[in-house]
């Protein structure tokens, strides 16, 4: 005969009781690796569909930002003549461009990240975390062929390049975990607020005159110079040209600045998009 417990468990309809997860960070990382696949066909995805029906394909990866530092090289170069240091200005001005081109095809797309694919958010489980980050790595392949063509600049001008351009990689990576935060800001506030959207393209046209991509750091007065480095993007092209440079110190401060400040935009918004996942699909 059966204890009566065991003939009370048989009886009882089984229960499942889903909730979220209380702890703020605590990332499966091992989800996030088991769906690797996943991420690569999603970003080779982002790859396909930004260039398709075009005529010349990704050759318009290449074509927006040197058509914009011609620009600046145009008015700014030729005409203000602006103090720039050692570097000629037409490396300058395409540097900052690549270096800016990377931010803002990134933040662009990632804010916008959850709601195209709103098919998959509302009807298959998977890391949502892929969708920003499918973006940033997406726009990398854009960033590497700009690179190619910066060295074009470096050769046409004799520009050798020193050691110190082995660091590219790292204001890079810079450049590319401050998108990532403020993709994952901007996607998910853009789910429960639509007018996120209208914001982001005022955003980035602000952002881009608040950068010294078409200017040096030292036309801002120095008294607002110290304020002026809480913008990430200033230690990240300041070190992106350094790299480039054969000579100059180094913007420690900037940098130091930058990093900070990036690593307070990703852990803010990594606690944000985590926070918020659980009622995507709710609000989509």
């Amino acid at each position: 005969m059966r204890p009566r417990s065991d003939i009370h468990a048989l009886s009882s309809p089984l229960s499942v009781i889903i909730q979220s997860d209380t702890v703020p960070l605590d990332f499966d990382l091992q989800t996030l690796w088991d769906h690797r696949e996943l991420l690569y066909f999603l970003v080779w995805r982002d790859i396909k569909v930004r260039y398709k029906q075009t005529v010349v394909g990704i050759a318009w990866a290449l074509l927006q930002p040197l058509a914009i530092a011609l620009s600046i090289i145009l008015l700014l170069g030729r005409v203000v003549r602006l103090p720039v240091g050692d570097l000629p200005y037409p490396v300058f001005a395409y540097a900052g461009m690549v270096v800016w081109q990377f931010l803002s095809q990134t933040v662009s797309e990632s804010s916008n990240s959850l709601l195209a694919n709103e098919q998959l958010v509302t009807k298959v489980y998977f890391p949502r975390l892929l969708l920003p980050l499918s973006t940033v790595l997406a726009s990398s392949l854009d960033f590497v062929l700009n690179l190619l063509v910066l060295g074009g600049f470096l050769a046409w001008f004799q520009i050798t390049p020193q050691v110190r351009l082995l660091l590219l990689p790292v204001f890079a990576a810079l450049v590319g975990v401050t998108a990532f935060g403020i993709g994952l800001w901007l996607s998910a506030l853009n789910v429960k607020y639509r007018d996120v959207r209208y914001t982001v393209s005022f955003l980035i046209q602000f952002w881009f005159f608040a950068t010294p991509i078409a200017y040096p750091v030292s036309a801002v007065p120095e008294r607002w110079q110290q304020w002026y480095a809480l913008n990430p993007m200033v230690g990240a092209v300041e070190g992106f040209r350094w790299a480039l440079r054969g000579t100059g110190e180094a913007p420690i401060h900037a940098l130091v600045v930058s990093f900070a400040v990036t690593v307070i935009v990703f852990v803010t918004g990594l606690f944000y998009f985590h926070r918020s996942e659980d009622t995507f699909a709710d609000f989509i």
